[in-house]
This record gives structure tokens, sequence and C-alpha cells, in this order.
């Protein structure tokens, strides 16, 4: 299976082989929804909380007494029945992460790469060149290419000068090969990746 690769100025400069085990083969759309649930939730912190009728300040004196007034019979006045009391189920701190099995994210990498192959929204860069660190050089070096949208681009290895280049770009994200996930993929319109850095995921997938 053949990708176009693309040089530092935009223009292509031949074809790289793609593994077809990774890049061939149906898109789990079942998996990629899966995947982004679990981010989300992962995401939710899980602070809220409520006082019991324990927990309320006050109510420790039985407002009226039990016989003899007409009223229904009360212990005190942080019942969750009154205003002020406590309340009834209400949520607690807690825990919403959870962790999909192993084979199931790697099918949604899998998924994830395929679908922006299909929607010709990755390019596969010979490499990044950069005259100097600056945020215009790197806008400069994204206008080469026809990307739209939230950009994600993943190296091979960090690089200080692409770090301090990208800073300031809200809509450009840099990943690690190592590091990048299927939800990092599917969360962006356009993915640039390096010639090292697809290899170093080729072989993660591979193992």
């Amino acid at each position: 299976m053949q990708a176009p690769l693309y040089d530092a100025k935009g223009k292509r400069a031949g074809d790289i082989t793609l593994d077809k085990d990774i890049f061939e083969g149906d898109i789990n759309r079942w998996i990629l929804r899966e995947v982004i649930l679990a981010h989300h939730t992962n995401q939710r912190r899980g602070t809220a909380s409520t006082k019991g009728r324990s927990e309320v300040r006050g109510g420790g004196r039985k407002p009226f007494a039990q016989k003899g007034t007409g009223r229904a019979r009360a212990g005190t006045i942080r019942s969750p029945l009154r205003v002020g009391g406590g309340v009834t189920f209400g949520p607690k701190p807690r825990s919403f992460e959870y962790s999909l099995p192993k084979k199931t994210k790697r099918l949604a990498f899998r998924s994830s790469l395929r679908k922006k192959l299909r929607e010709n929204s990755l390019f596969v860069l010979d490499k990044v060149k950069l005259n100097e660190p600056k945020t215009r050089e790197m806008a400069k070096f994204l206008s080469q290419f026809p990307v739209e949208g939230k950009t994600l681009l993943i190296l091979e290895k960090w690089n200080e000068k692409i770090r301090r280049a990208t800073s300031n770009l809200k809509y450009l994200q840099v990943r690690l090969a190592p590091l990048v996930s299927a939800y990092d993929i599917l969360s962006h319109e356009s993915v640039l990746v390096t010639r090292g850095a697809l290899k170093r995921i080729e072989d993660r997938l591979k193992k």
C-alpha cells in the first residue's frame, strides 16, 4: 500500500510504503466510539458532593414533643423533608475512570489511522525543517499543506525548536509517536506525521 510522501516544502517527493496489516481493513466505528466515550468519561473530576442529614449543621434538639401537638412526629429539623435539611441520595466524590483493554486500544488506533488515510487527512512528511524557532516559521510550514481545522503533528523524538515554534499555535498540537493515542488522531481534522514517527507507530502496533 502506497501513500504520498511530502518534503519540507510541501511538495510530493515520491511515495512511501505503508504496512497493509495496519492501514488496510475495515474501520471499526463502534470501537472508535468507545475510545471517545472512555476519554471523555476519564476527564470527569467526580467532585460533586452533598451532605446527608447526619452531616448538616444543627438539628441536635427535638423540635417539639412527640405527642399532643397534632403534628407529624419529628426528631430533627435537618430532615431531608425540611428546608435546610440533608440531601437524600445526593452525589458523593467518586472516580468515573475506567480503562479499555489493550487489544481494544490497539484496534482503535488502527481504525483511526485508516479513517484519516481514507479521508485524505493523513500526510506523511520526510521531515520538519524550520529556519528559526518562530511561530511564523511553523505557520508558514503548515500553509504548504492542505490542512484544515485542528491539526496534529506527530514526531519521532522531541525537538526543542519545534516546541518553541508551535507553543503559540492554538490549532496545532504536537505529540510523540510512542505517546500518541487513537483519541489524539480522532480529535483532529488533519494529521501530519514524519517518516520516522510513522515507522515507530507501525513497530508499536505490530507488537
